[in-house]
């Protein structure tokens, strides 16, 4: 057909396999279907020419080009745009897809306002299947139908994509601009036809999706070619010295953007190859020279002494202003957020300032004998990481730990235990230096484990229910986890302490890395293994339980499908029914403790520090889904299941095994059956010790009470001993 086209999507294909499919598809799926698709093929060296055809074999709206050697993306881009009819061109990337939609509202927009350009919002797709809208998205919004660049010269703050903009193919064709050669081709374009539209348009509403972290994509690879950013400006430089009248004007905002856009090339990591970094410096400051527009002045702050040194071609300088500046771009969306809160600035510019002292310190020379310690997101000392430190004091007596806890627990730190609070100068500098970091959960983020260092992550339970990128699937108890940060998280990581082949098996897989795992066992059950009876007497006598009464700990875990944190069972009433011979300990999780909660007639221990105290002074454990009947069965005491919501709690969280077909004892799911099982002494009886002796077998294969030294052996003192 030869009749024009409301949109042309231009397409160019190149080494995109694995996303062409899904792009094509979003493509010829949409509702609005008077569109053509011209496929630009680059000669790519996989299978895109021939999923190209094939879709073409299907859908006369798809005309496939295949250039018989390779020209890049820009000129791909001019090869389609040749060959389109339509009204309107939009310049899609194959690896990216649209929303659906999509097309409909943009043929709306284009069909009600008939403007030159209309940009449209989108949002970054991460390899972990994560959406996140662009930060920016609040340029869209109350913006006029139609208006000019210099109406809203802020619009020159939004990304200067190809596939962005959507393009009247008259108005582009009389402008002469072309997609350049190498990287940033699409700016040479981008920016002369918001310089030059008569008619802009807004279109507040996510049509694009752009996928971030692919392997091979420019904003991933470190190569000389990101130097092609010089050539591409002097192409918008060259338009606005030829459209003085219409584009002079913007001379000042471009040169900015120029300069932002160089120095962000350079701060982030792994662009630049290293033994070009200062010759790109050099060529920035070149093009500032040679562009500076008459009469500018450079912007206040740190963004302001930046282009200074640039201008002076001052890279030593530069160099050691460089950690601040990637802080500062890693901080803008916060600080947008400040903009529009201003009474979070003070607490904003306190975190700035922490995490540009942190990099400062990562100058300093590592400390070979300094380990940090941390538990539970620094609520103090506890878990696997106590243990370590308190073999590894025994055993590696040269290297000095460091506790990092939060402000209200360092009072409840044991004497004697050196410590930091969570934030202060002497824990980031501590951090900084560490050799050892060891840890039952990730570390902040921001605080990058730096090369040489060995990040010890102890995790802190076997897992029953859903972990890591297995979380995917239930997001209710996924609660908006960043799967993508999760899995760099887990690059850190040197070695995984594990307590049992289930873990191993599950963590390796939810956790990816290539770290060493070490099938030790926990470290924290060696205390409950170790006891000795004068240890329980004395543990049980600190609680209040008399001689002879049978303590009953019970222990359930947080609900994530529950928004109020409310305990499953009724503890006064289970105390009662068991009467006095019996003593009820109720230790509710972290996430759901509440200390305004007055019990009567039982013992709230949700604040005890150490749950292996708790454990040893139990006769009997009941929990539910909780991690700590794993620890529990290493001292080969019974176990009572309490699963009122088992089928809820599998649907909303996910689990790796049925616990109630493979229990480490009885099973109850009402109250009053609980109360009888715990009363006729059930739980003690053969059937519960058979399923608690199997139990054991699979989950407490490590527990022979040594976890802690062969972690400590293997982490400081470099020996490789055997499994447990």
């Amino acid at each position: 057909m030869s009749e024009q086209v409301p949109i042309s999507i231009v397409l160019p294909v190149y080494g995109v396999e694995e996303y062409l499919p899904q792009c094509l598809d979003s493509l010829l799926g949409q509702s609005f279907a008077d569109v053509e698709v011209v496929a630009v093929d680059d000669c790519s060296p996989d299978g895109c020419g021939a999923i190209l055809d094939e879709y073409a074999a299907r859908d006369a709206r798809l005309r496939v080009v295949h250039l018989e050697q390779n020209v890049g993306l820009g000129q791909a881009r001019n090869e389609g745009l040749a060959r389109a009819r339509g009204e309107y061109i939009w310049f899609v990337d194959s690896d990216d897809w649209l929303a659906d939609g999509a097309l409909a509202a943009v043929a709306e927009r284009l069909e009600r306002s008939r403007p030159d350009v209309l940009v449209v919002d989108f949002a970054l797709a991460y390899p972990d299947g994560g959406t996140e809208r662009d930060v920016r998205a609040h340029l869209f919004r109350d913006a006029p139908e139609s208006f000019t660049l210099a109406e809203r010269p802020g619009v020159l703050d939004l990304i200067m994509t190809a596939w962005s903009r959507v393009v009247r193919r008259e108005f582009l064709a009389g402008l002469d601009v072309g997609f350049g050669r190498g990287y940033y081709e699409d700016i040479s374009v981008t920016y002369p036809v918001l310089m030059a539209a008569r008619r802009l348009s807004l279109l507040d509403r996510v049509c694009y999706y752009y996928r971030r972290g692919r392997e091979g994509a420019i904003t991933n690879t470190a190569s000389p070619k990101h130097f092609d950013l010089f050539g591409q400006y002097e192409q918008i430089f060259d338009f606005v010295d030829r459209e003085e009248e219409t584009a002079g004007q913007f001379r000042t905002a471009v040169f900015d953007r120029t300069v932002r856009h160089a120095t962000t090339v350079l701060a982030t990591p792994g662009l630049v190859p290293a033994d070009r970094r200062r010759e790109f410096f050099r060529r920035a400051s070149e093009h500032f020279r040679r562009f500076r527009p008459q009469g500018y002045s450079c912007p206040s702050g740190l963004r302001g002494l930046q282009y200074r040194l640039v201008e002076r071609d001052a890279f030593p300088a530069y160099a050691a202003l460089e950690p601040v500046n990637r802080l500062r771009l890693a901080l803008r969306p916060a600080v947008r957020r400040a903009r529009r809160a201003p009474r979070s600035a003070t607490r904003l510019a306190a975190t700035a300032a922490r995490r540009a002292y942190y990099r400062a310190c990562l100058l300093l020379p590592v400390d070979e004998n300094l380990a940090v310690y941390a538990a539970y997101w620094y609520r103090g000392y506890a878990c696997n990481p106590a243990a370590i430190y308190e073999k590894a004091r025994e055993l590696a007596p040269g290297v000095r730990g460091v506790w990092v806890v939060g402000k209200d627990r360092a009072g409840s730190m044991p004497p004697g235990v050196d410590h930091v609070v969570a934030g202060s100068a002497r824990h980031l500098r501590t951090m900084a230096r560490a050799k050892y970091l060891v840890n039952n959960v990730n570390f902040p983020y921001e605080l990058s484990k730096r090369p040489g260092s060995v990040l010890v992550q102890t995790q802190h339970g076997t897992p029953l229910k859903k972990m890591g990128t297995d979380l995917r699937d239930y997001p209710v108890a996924a609660g908006g986890l960043n799967f993508e940060r999760l899995v760099e998280q887990c690059g850190r990581w040197d070695f995984l302490v594990s307590p049992n082949p289930h873990t191993t098996e599950v963590f390796t897989r939810v956790y990816p890395g290539r770290y060493e795992v070490l099938p030790t066992g926990y470290p924290r059950a060696d205390r409950l293994v170790n006891a000795t009876a004068d240890e329980v007497r004395r543990v049980r006598e600190g609680l209040g339980i008399a001689p002879g009464q049978t303590a009953v700990l019970y222990a359930p875990t947080h609900r994530d499908y529950r928004d109020e944190a409310e305990l499953p069972l009724d503890p006064e009433r289970l105390a009662a029914e068991l009467g006095p011979d019996h003593v009820l300990l109720v230790r509710a999780h972290y996430f759901d403790a509440r200390g305004d909660v007055q019990l009567r007639d039982v013992k709230d221990v949700s604040a005890h520090p150490s749950i292996e105290e708790l454990c040893l002074a139990a006769d009997v454990l009941v929990t539910d889904y909780s991690s700590v009947m794993f620890d529990y069965a290493a001292l080969d005491r019974p176990i009572v299941i309490y699963a009122p919501d088992w089928e809820v709690y599998r649907r909303t969280r996910g689990v790796y095994f049925d616990l109630l077909q493979q229990p480490p004892g009885s099973v109850a799911t009402t109250p009053e059956r609980l109360a009888e099982v715990l009363r006729g002494g059930e739980y003690a009886g053969a059937a519960a010790a058979k399923q608690r002796e199997e139990f054991r077998a699979r989950f407490c294969p490590y527990d022979d009470g040594h976890a802690a030294e062969r972690v400590v052996r293997r982490i400081f003192l470099g020996e490789k001993p055997g499994p447990a």
